[in-house]
């Protein structure tokens, strides 16, 4: 499959797949439906019912809870084995918001009694595709207040333990410090993603769910 060129979008309402990527191989596949993209920025969205693809550590994790089997997870993936199962979204609507270049997105949760806030998620710049886009994720994320009063960090220990596994070297380590103080500075001003309102955004309920299509995870990899 040709992959796209980086000025080349994808149509409203048509589905992208976002896959986080390492070493070659494909560690989630999720498709999505398409709310804008400028080039510059790509907004998405999934909701209950859609199935993706993602690490059987995780999908377990989140049947039992278990601490203990999320924490096998980041061994796994710095020595490049892990197995892939099935998972159906459930509960919330996610919209993301991918900007180019950038070493974060941000995300809003909808329903199952979420608060309207903002979820901050550290990865790799994201390539493009021939059916969506490939980043990965760092380990780290950030929540922050509906209002933007506060913020707090999230799954310090995971990035810290994919730090001492090889998984973030020194130089990437030194750009996401980078992107932190960014995010924080974006935060305070309310510029950038945070300079808009998507608190009153609802999907469309006509919208039919996007299915990951059959090359999810043989399509060429952008690592």
């Amino acid at each position: 499959m040709a992959v796209r060129d980086q000025g080349e979008v994808f149509a409203e309402g048509s589905t992208a797949v976002r896959r986080d990527t390492v070493g070659g191989k494909v560690w989630t596949a999720a498709p999505h439906r398409v709310i804008r993209d400028t080039g510059g920025e790509l907004v998405m969205c999934c909701w209950p019912g859609v199935e993706l693809v993602a690490p059987t550590t995780w999908i377990e994790w989140l049947v039992t809870g278990d601490d203990a089997v999320r924490k096998r997870a980041v061994p796994d993936l710095a020595s490049g084995r892990w197995r892939l199962g099935r998972w159906t979204w459930r509960d919330t609507t996610l919209l993301s918001r991918f900007r180019a270049g950038e070493l974060f997105s941000v995300h809003h949760y909808f329903g199952a009694g979420r608060r309207d806030g903002w979820y901050v998620n550290f990865e790799r710049p994201f390539r493009r595709t021939g059916i969506g886009i490939d980043t990965f994720d760092l380990l780290l994320d950030l929540v922050v207040e509906p209002d933007l009063s506060g913020w707090t960090w999230k799954d310090e220990d995971e990035y810290a333990h994919g730090r001492r596994l090889g998984l973030i070297d020194d130089a990437l380590h030194s750009r996401v410090d980078e992107a932190r103080q960014r995010v924080l500075a974006l935060i305070e001003a309310g510029e950038g993603p945070f300079a808009d309102d998507w608190s009153a955004w609802r999907r469309d309920p006509a919208w039919p769910v996007p299915a990951l299509p059959p090359d999810a995870l043989d399509a060429p990899v952008r690592d």
